[in-house]
């Protein structure tokens, strides 16, 4: 049998190399994808649910305070 040339143990070692690239680069991908995913389903939401409250409680404040008038919109 002859000796194996060393450029097909290159082309071993560059294919794992390439082989391991692409597993990281898939892994890298899906893990961007969950990421987005747990911030669109779930911080988003929560943030908007938060703001949203926020918002009424200073809302129906100052309706209490100054009424439903022009105050209540350009002061």
């Amino acid at each position: 049998m002859p000796p194996r040339s060393e450029a097909s143990i290159d082309d071993l070692s560059t294919y794992d190399s390439d082989e391991e690239y692409r597993l990281a680069q898939q892994e890298w991908e899906e893990t961007v994808q969950q990421l987005h995913l747990l911030v669109s389903v779930v911080i988003l939401p929560f943030f908007g649910k938060y703001l949203g409250r926020r918002w009424s409680q200073w809302a129906y404040t100052r309706y209490l305070r100054v009424g439903l008038g022009k105050a209540f919109f350009w002061s």
